[in-house]
């Protein structure tokens, strides 16, 4: 079973990824696939902000 900090460490992993695919899904203006990421993208930082995580310099989206 991961610890603590490997699960933080994925989220974060996987905030910054999607994040990286909604600017491409916004600059290809596809807009079902930018709908869909950004449901990943708020769980994401519901959980990171849950975890104690300080997204202020991380969170590019600010959405």
């Amino acid at each position: 079973m991961p610890s603590g900090i490997e699960v933080i460490k994925q989220a974060l992993d996987d905030f910054s990824k999607i994040q990286e695919y909604m600017f491409l899904a916004r600059k290809e203006n596809a807009t079902e696939t930018y709908a869909k990421l950004k449901k990943e993208y708020l769980t994401l930082k519901a959980l990171l902000n849950v975890s104690g995580v300080n997204l202020t310099g991380i969170d590019e989206i600010k959405e």
